[in-house]
């Protein structure tokens, strides 16, 4: 059975840095990538970030360029998501998805095969 479980979030101050995690687990994800959304309250689910199996592409939301960084450890079945100078805008329930393949159409995620609960991030002004 997959599971995935995000780690990591919090109540933080604007300008300050949290460090999500996100482990899975239960089968082989050898050619997946993994990627990070959130959803506000009242908003659709939108896309932050993704990363490629081998960890050498990447692709950010404008938003967040300059910000944040992904990165994932293969051998331990976790992507991470460096955020730092945070904003009140960042403010949501933070996903990570995991989806065959990389490329083409980074912001939908339908194309996401396995999703983990969801960690809260809240930055307080």
């Amino acid at each position: 059975q997959v599971q995935v479980v995000e780690s990591g979030g919090g109540l933080v101050q604007a300008g300050d840095s949290l460090r999500l995690s996100c482990v899975a687990s239960g089968r082989t994800f050898r050619g997946y990538a993994m990627g990070w959304f959130r959803q506000a309250p009242g908003k659709e689910r939108e896309f932050v970030a993704d990363i490629n199996w081998s960890g050498d592409s990447t692709y950010y939301e404008d938003s967040v360029k300059g910000r944040f960084a992904i990165s994932r450890d293969n051998a331990k079945n976790t992507v991470y998501l460096q955020m730092n100078s945070l904003k009140p805008e960042d403010t949501a329930v933070y996903y990570c998805g995991l989806k065959r393949g990389y490329g083409g159409n980074h912001y939908q995620p339908r194309l996401y095969e396995y999703w983990g609960q969801g960690t809260q991030v809240t930055v307080s002004s």
